[in-house]
């Protein structure tokens, strides 16, 4: 007798055969930038705090943050172009054109973001962080907290 396979379940075999993966997004920034143009290379560099807006399903998740976490939120870059493999590394037409694995660019086939912030509010479903140079709208797939103490070498890689 064959059994059928749920949506969910049919993704999670997908996914672990390299052939697919399935994102929801937790939240969504809102900011002051609007533009890719306002927004600076990186949060150092003059980017404002914003709000990040919980979804409802998620908002349990932020149990245990407080003011002064630092954290890793992880956002879809919604408005970097999915095509481009080559880059200008900080748009510097003058720097050699380089593989975008080796840069910071937004610009990639899966356009992650990485934006180690300060949480400096937890208003229910809201966390006031910064600075982070997402624009509004972004979309915000996970929330990680930095772990403080641990050593990053070549050989091994941390998940947790």
């Amino acid at each position: 007798m064959a059994v059928k396979k749920t949506k969910q379940a049919r993704m999670r075999t997908r996914a672990a055969n390299g052939r697919g993966a399935q994102l929801r997004p937790i939240g969504v920034i809102r900011s002051i930038l609007k533009t890719r143009s306002e927004a600076p290379k990186q949060g150092s560099e003059g980017a404002p705090d914003a709000w990040l807006d919980v979804r409802p399903f998620a908002a349990p998740g932020l149990d245990g943050l407080a003011a002064g976490d630092e954290i890793i939120v992880v956002t879809w870059l919604h408005r970097a172009r999915r095509d481009v493999l080559k880059v200008h590394p900080r748009s510097d037409r003058r720097r050699p054109l380089t593989g975008v694995f080796a840069t910071r660019s937004p610009d990639r086939p899966n356009p992650l973001g990485l934006h180690c912030v300060t949480v400096r509010r937890v208003a229910k479903s809201r966390l006031r962080i910064g600075p982070i140079e997402a624009i509004d709208g972004t979309p915000v797939i996970d929330i990680k907290p930095v772990l403080s103490g641990l050593q990053h070498s070549s050989a091994n890689s941390i998940t947790a």
